[in-house]
């Protein structure tokens, strides 16, 4: 039997059909994998059950990507690996109800960047919020350079991947956890909103925005009120000034 060889990159590479495996029943927390499109063989095939059963997208992409990553046999696979652990949403739901604590969560919508990532998790951290959402996929990867715009952030707030944040909504909904989304002509100010209460704001692409089905989903709209007719916000600046209302809410609740 042939010894299995691990590669990894600086990027957290992972490659090789039998690496790849075995770092998915080994629990490897996995941004997602990237596979030949005319890929096949039962290694394959189990690759795509194991990355079903964890959630782990997979992308499909020419040989030539494959390539440019690895200059090893990377037989047709390339996993990233994630620099933090994804935790189940209801269970960290769960866990801060049984701290005590009024949820206050993130759930990113379209933030590709990872720098900004980086900074609202910062952000996060410092203003209390628990939890950051993030969908399996059109979302920046959380590895080495995340890690490092969040000053180490990333490993102090709780990350959940879900591959539907509409269900994750209905999740939150369902556990008495209200959604804000921003927007724009929002009759509601920010500071008019109650973030005392179990909440979680939504934060979409600077470019596109919250997806439609989020913003019908959400319970509430608000927009940040700015001085002047300058209408763009950073992702990361306007996270930082949402979550800095809520903590000052429940700061002057707390008394």
């Amino acid at each position: 039997m042939g010894t299995i060889t691990m590669f990894q990159s600086k990027k957290n590479i992972i490659a090789g059909r039998n690496p790849v495996t075995e770092a998915l029943k080994a629990g490897q927390t996995i941004d997602k994998i990237l596979l030949f499109k005319n890929a096949g063989g039962d290694a394959v095939n189990e690759i795509r059950q194991l990355a079903k059963q964890m959630n782990v997208p997979i992308q499909y992409v020419p040989n030539e990507k494959l390539n440019s990553l690895t200059n090893i046999s990377h037989q047709g696979v390339v996993a990233y690996k994630s620099s933090v652990f994804y935790q189940d949403l209801q269970q960290v739901i769960d866990w801060v109800n049984s701290q005590g604590e009024i949820p206050l969560f993130l759930m990113l919508d379209g933030v590709t960047d990872v720098r900004n990532i980086g900074a609202i998790a910062r952000s996060a951290v410092c203003c209390g919020a628990q939890a950051i959402i993030i969908p399996d996929k059109g979302v920046g990867a959380l590895n080495e350079d995340a890690m490092k715009s969040s000053a180490g952030a990333l490993e102090k707030v709780l990350v959940c991947r879900e591959n539907s944040l509409l269900k994750a909504v209905d999740t939150l909904h369902l556990n008495g956890i209200k959604v804000f989304t921003s927007e724009m002509k929002a009759a509601n100010k920010l500071f008019e909103l109650d973030f005392t209460e179990p909440c979680c704001v939504i934060m979409g692409n600077e470019e596109k925005g919250i997806q439609q089905y989020l913003n019908k989903a959400a319970d509430a709209h608000f927009t940040i009120p700015m001085k002047g007719d300058f209408d763009s916000l950073n992702v990361s600046v306007a996270s930082g000034m949402i979550l800095y209302e809520a903590m000052k809410q429940r700061m002057m609740k707390q008394g």
